[in-house]
């Protein structure tokens, strides 16, 4: 205790501090200190620690807590690093009283408010980070007072506003400032106000380190630039995204810029220079630059060869993100130096490469990037000269040669013995894969999402070196042969998943761990046709990740299979053949990230290992056979970890949903029993991480919660087949980045809240099956352009289609079905766009969102899916089918008068079902450029005259149906129309012809059989009958009984006669 007592360092990382302790540390001090292997934990008070000088909790996740006040009161402390701990809240004003302390870190944390200007006190300070936070207002000019700073870093903080301080100016022994902006909003701003703007810059003689990105209004004046000019040690600059462009380069050309001989790095990215003179004026300012960073301008030409642009120093150069289009670059940067090692074309308009004569003439060039360009051809000859190269990058380009020809080039000359790292994937690229052993030095190759197919030749072998192989995606078959490994010793990652590899899965780990035991650390199989069982893996000592879904393994798996396995982070075995019994307390050798088993038998109990996992990131036990009432551990799991991915649907779970959120980003609980999701919904807090949420098909009820304002990044929310009644939620118009909605069967009522037209990407809207009423709401065509399917089927509105609702352009499934809709159909539904441009089909399989997470953006992908009327019979549509589906279902409505012919001007229509209303006059005689329908239903309406002959044109009809209408004349005669069933067109008593019994002649109704027509003469005559004897009874009546009612003895005598004769009846009745 007394050594402890003394302590002057204590350094813990990547532990967690909980929620709850925090509390008791507000009170005492935790000091953990970390020996070897195991760690103590003693809680002492803080007068004990008075001796403290250096503490590093970076990387501890603080879970958004605030920073402790305790710290304040470690007097003593010199060094104080909270960086990347998952800190919120305000940066506390007790470290204004660490007067001793030198070194302070807490970047990449959410902090938020201002900066203290109570920092500024700190005279010791000789390092302060604060850069990747959420901090605002300005920057304090008190920062100034630190006269001993070195380093400052107050970048990425996208709330800063206001100008630089000049007080900077007095940081005499800063070497390092960085004053990044965001990379969205630029809100700093330097004094250009100022006659002697920037003059503070040049007091800083000892700077090598100057970063002012961002900056919205440095373009605005050059003072700035001449003060940088004058900085004597300056290293590293960085004017990136400051709004430059080449008119802010003319007005430098009467300036004269005396840069530091010590500037070797300048990063001038994301600004908009057009024009080759960037290159010009950057060799005059400074000819010992050795690296130079162009990204993300707008640059199409090169230099003019009378240009002189020299940069004999250079080392490296960026210039990806542009519209260079000509091969000559290479030349010119080949003559700008000599002495390059590393030059990036990437995401440019490159189309041809120099040929093999004139080649690239890069003699020390070590790594090339042509990634994302428009290559194709026989390029591979022009690397033949790089014997240098050590990594070459071309993926995504559109080369569509035989992988053994590309390997003959590259193997051909010294680029064999110097490759190392080779990027091929998403190109067009086919063949399949040949020896590989030639290539002594290839660490990594990535051959995916090309179009190899075939088997592995037998004797193909890998490079003895390779460490990195991915051949995912393509089209290659078979077993995989023995040789293929014989090199592999060295191998760590193995990806080849989505193809269509075959054998047995023991045969093909023995084979790869001849060699690979103890190198292999991920195995990616999924989606193959690999059989058999699995294995004991922990062969492979090394081994993290495991991956074998959609195969065709069998079989029972125990604990046995994974005895030994501590290093394993990633298993998923997902639509196997699998059962798993493990023994009830089981405690695996594991702590997984990521687990995946769907539609494997995990038996009716929820697993109870689970409860052993402590850093789950994704968890799919979906259609895993569990009926089970969730574990209060589960959910307190969940509540306690930052488990992105959490898919439990498909089971037969049950109870409440509790408030579980901690940083998901897709819950889908869909497919149980689950009853109530108000804690859930409702829990405190905003959730800002959460995008996708799937509650369908439970027994839901009751009110769907209004708190839905608490989901900032919501993009996918499912809530269909439950039980849920009352009104849509007004709080729903707050997800401003909702793409698809559904409320499918259920009881809602009410009419479509005003609050849904601020959620303008949805892209799906599907509310069938409920009982909503009102009008369609105009602005749905207005507000919500982006929709692609909206679907109001089986509810009661009535009313006309608002004509705006015509401005959805992008629209592909339209159904407002079994409603009561009345009025014309719009003419203007032939705006319509992506039905009726051919080759305007989206693929509804990249439907995409992104959730920002501080500065960093994740992009994620959803799938859609839709219940359609497909021919009869409700069918699900996913991704793929909707992308080729364009549909529009009027149908069981009261819509009246005629059908639009501007309807047929929506040619890539696949489905037109107008059944079932009141629709009058002809179809549209041009009916026939509806070449892609493959289902037509006219049926049940008041429809005239004859079949447009142009109907025979549309060949790929497969479903017709005009039966119940008033048509005529005899139907077209092609094959197609014939082919149908005669219940197609019964109904309609003037329409003749085959598939019709009722035959035409000379296209008018011929001459029946007399027995048919003596059948009609005779119904004829039963009319008649039946008329004469209505106006009989009719004349009968009114002279009989209205004598009666005019005559008052007549109307006498004929009462006393029915009452007689009611007695006479009634009394021999009673006998």
């Amino acid at each position: 205790m007394a050594l402890l007592m003394s302590l002057a360092c204590c350094h813990l990382g990547q532990q967690k501090i909980a929620a709850n302790g925090m509390e008791l540390v507000a009170a005492t001090s935790l000091v953990m200190y970390l020996c070897s292997t195991f760690m103590v934990i003693i809680i002492i008070t803080i007068s004990e620690l008075q001796q403290l000088q250096y503490l590093n909790f970076s990387r501890i996740n603080f879970e958004g807590n605030s920073i402790p006040g305790f710290f304040g009161s470690l007097r003593n402390l010199r060094y104080l690093d909270l960086s990347i701990c998952n800190l919120g809240g305000q940066i506390p004003i007790q470290l204004e009283s660490l007067s001793h302390l030198k070194y302070l870190d807490l970047s990449n944390n959410h902090l938020d408010g201002v900066i203290p200007h109570r920092l500024g006190d700190l005279s010791n300070l000789q390092f302060l980070d604060l850069n990747t936070n959420d901090l605002d207002g300005s920057i304090p000019s008190q920062l100034g007072n630190l006269s001993n700073l070195q380093f400052l870093d107050l970048s990425h903080n996208i709330g800063l506003e206001g100008r630089i301080p000049s007080q900077l100016g007095k940081l005499t022994n800063l070497q390092e400032l960085y004053l990044e902006g965001g990379y969205v909003f630029r809100f700093l701003t330097v004094d250009n106000d100022e006659p002697s703007g920037g003059q503070w810059l040049s007091n800083l003689n000892s700077l090598t380190h100057l970063h002012m990105s961002s900056i919205s209004n440095l373009n605005k004046s050059n003072s700035w630039l001449q003060m940088v000019g004058k900085l004597p040690k300056l290293r590293e600059l960085s004017l990136r995204d400051c709004g430059l462009s080449d008119h802010f380069i003319h007005s430098l050309s009467q300036s004269k810029f005396n840069f530091s001989t010590s500037l070797s790095i300048l990063d001038l990215s994301d600004n908009n220079f057009a024009s080759s003179l960037i290159f010009h004026w950057v060799s005059n300012i400074s000819a010992n630059l050795v690296e130079l960073d162009l990204i993300g301008n707008q640059m199409v030409d090169l230099p003019s060869n009378s240009i002189s642009c020299s940069l004999p120093k250079m080392r490296k150069l960026r210039l990806s993100y542009n519209k260079f289009i000509s091969f000559m670059i290479f030349q010119w940067v080949s003559n700008m130096s000599s002495n390059l090692i590393e030059l990036d074309l990437s995401n440019n308009l490159l189309e041809v490469l120099p040929s093999y004569g004139y080649g690239i003439v890069m003699k020390s060039l070590q790594v090339l990037d042509l990634s994302n360009n428009k290559l194709k051809g026989v390029a591979f000859k022009s690397f033949m000269n790089l014997c240098a190269l050590r990594s070459l990058d071309i993926e995504e380009n559109n080369f569509t040669e035989d992988l053994q020809l590309i390997f003959h080039y590259l193997s051909s000359t010294c680029v064999r013995n110097s490759l190392q790292v080779l990027d091929l994937r998403s190109n067009g690229i086919t063949g399949t894969i040949p020896d590989l052993s030639i290539f002594t030095s290839l660490q990594t190759l990535d051959l995916s999402y090309n179009k190899l197919s075939g088997k592995i030749p037998e004797g193909s072998r890998l490079p003895f070196q390779l460490e990195y192989l991915s051949v995912q995606s393509n089209t290659l078959e078979g077993e995989i042969p023995k040789s293929f490994w014989m090199n592999a010793c060295k191998l760590k990652s193995l990806k080849m998943s989505n193809n269509s590899f075959s054998g047995e899965l023991q045969v093909l780990i023995h084979h790869l761990s001849r060699c690979a035991r103890y190198s292999l650390q991920e195995l990616y199989l999924s989606s193959n046709k690999i059989n058999g069982t699995l294995p004991d893996l922990s062969i492979f000592s090394f081994l993290e990740i495991f991956h074998i879904s959609e195969n065709k393994i069998n079989g029972v798996i125990s604990d046995f299979h994974f005895a030994g396995m501590s290093m394993l982070k990633e298993l998923d075995l997902s639509d196997n053949s699998l059962a798993l019994t493990f023994t009830e307390n089981w405690v695996p050798p594991f702590q997984l990230r990521g687990i995946g088993l769907r539609s494997c038998k995990l038996g009716l109990t929820f697993p109870k290992w689970i409860q052993t996992q402590k850093h789950i990131h994704n968890l799919d036990i979906s259609n895993a056979g569990i009926s089970d009432n969730i574990p209060e551990w589960f959910w307190a799991k969940l509540s306690s970890q930052e488990c992105y991915r959490i898919n439990i649907s498909n089971n037969n779970l049950k109870g409440p949903i509790p408030a579980f959120l901690q940083g998901s980003e897709l819950i889908d609980l869909s497919k149980n029993k689950f009853s109530d999701s108000r804690p859930f919904l409702c829990a405190n807090g905003i959730d800002a991480m959460l995008g996708q949420v799937d509650l369908s098909n439970n027994q839901l009820s009751g009110q769907i919660p209004n708190c839905w304002s608490n989901f900032k990044s919501l993009a996918y929310v499912d809530l269909s087949h439950n039980n849920f009644s009352g009104k849509i939620p007004t709080s729903m118009g707050s997800l401003v980045k909702l793409q698809a909605l559904l409320l499918t069967n259920n009881s809602l009522i009410g009419e479509i809240p005003f609050s849904l037209m601020n959620c303008t990407k949805l892209v799906m809207l599907d509310l069938r099956e409920n009982r909503l009423q009102g009008l369609i709401p105009y602005w749905i065509g207005i507000e919500l352009k982006r929709l692609q399917v909206l679907s109001l089927q089986k509810n009661n509105f009535f009313g006309s289609l608002p004509f705006e609702i015509c401005y959805i352009q992008n629209i592909k499934l339209f159904d407002v079905s079994l409603n009561n809709l009345s009025g014309r159909i719009p003419e203007c539904i032939k705006n319509f766009t992506s039905m009726t441009q051919k080759g305007s089909a989206q693929g509804f399989a990249d439907q995409r969102y992104n959730i920002t997470h501080g500065l960093i953006t994740y992009f994620r992908a959803y799938k859609l899916n839709a219940f359609l009327t497909w021919k009869g019979v409700e069918q699900e549509f996913n991704n793929n089918g909707l992308s080729l589906l364009k549909s529009i279902d009027l149908s069981s409505n009261h819509f009246s008068e005629e059908i639009p012919p501007e309807i047929a001007n929506l040619i890539q229509l696949v489905s037109l079902n107008l059944s079932r209303n009141n629709l009058t006059g002809k179809i549209p005689s041009n009916i026939g450029k509806l070449t892609s329908l493959d289902f037509l239903d006219f049926s049940r309406n008041n429809l005239l005259c004859s079949i447009p002959s142009s109907l025979s044109q549309i060949h790929r009809l497969g479903v017709l149906d005009l039966s119940h209408n008033q048509l005529s004349g005899e139907i077209p005669r092609s094959t197609q129309l014939q082919s149908f069933n005669a219940s197609s067109y019964e109904d309609n008593l003037d329409l003749c012809g085959a598939p019709l019994v009722k035959l035409c002649v000379d296209g008018e109704p011929s001459q029946e059989p007399k027995g048919k027509i003596q059948d009609d003469e005779d119904l004829l005559r039963n009319r008649g009958f039946y008329i004469s004897l209505t106006f009989g009874f009719i004349l009968g009546f009114w002279g009989v009984f209205g004598s009666i009612l005019i005559k008052r003895s007549w109307r006498h005598a004929y009462f006393k006669f029915m009452n007689n004769l009611w007695d006479n009846i009634y009394v021999k009745c009673r006998r």
